[in-house]
């Protein structure tokens, strides 16, 4: 797990992209701060920029260096929460602005597998996560069905599967700085 991680890392510090096994699906990621390589995947993806992705942070303490103001229930939401869920949070700060959706807001998701959640407090920034797979086509949901045009357009594969536990795409819910909370996906 360690030389993958590594070598993760060694393409996302340059700005590249890497195919990795997230908490959920097999995922497209980049550095979520860096906006070259956030174009460098919606390009990859053939998506439109104003199509939302999301990103993945290690832990609540990075989550707070990268929302402006975290509201409390979030926090009972993600300790609660039976699977993987993403919140979209408003007012992110020190993300790479085409990552920052027209509404001022932001998926993210902390996860709960030990090979993201590795790589992230070891990269030290949020990690752009996105199905990997081009925009309109199905999610993959084996490493085996990910088109080849994508395995070779990145930086880096990390060809093995570190969570045994796959699951759909996360569920999505936004939360309001007041609190409101809306389910956008199940």
């Amino acid at each position: 797990m360690q030389e993958d991680i590594n070598a993760c890392i060694e393409v996302l510090k340059k700005g590249g992209i890497i195919l990795y096994p997230t908490d959920t699906v097999w995922g497209l990621g980049c550095d979520a701060t860096n906006a070259d390589a956030v174009d460098a995947l919606f390009s990859l993806k053939k998506r439109p920029s104003n199509k939302a992705m999301i990103c993945l942070v290690s832990d609540f303490k990075m989550l707070n260096q990268y929302v402006e103001e975290v509201p409390e229930v979030a926090y009972d939401i993600l300790k609660y929460a039976t699977r993987p869920t993403t919140i979209v949070y408003e007012k992110p700060i020190r993300i790479a602005e085409n990552l920052v959706s027209e509404e001022d807001t932001l998926g993210i998701r902390v996860p709960k597998n030990e090979f993201c959640t590795k790589l992230i407090r070891k990269f030290k920034k949020p990690i752009v996560s996105t199905s990997a797979n081009f925009a309109g086509d199905p999610t993959p949901r084996n490493f085996k069905s990910i088109n080849t045009a994508i395995k070779q357009s990145v930086g880096y594969v990390v060809q093995k599967d570190y969570n045994k536990q796959k699951t759909n795409p996360s569920s999505v819910i936004k939360i309001g700085l007041s609190g409101e909370v809306k389910i956008l996906r199940k």
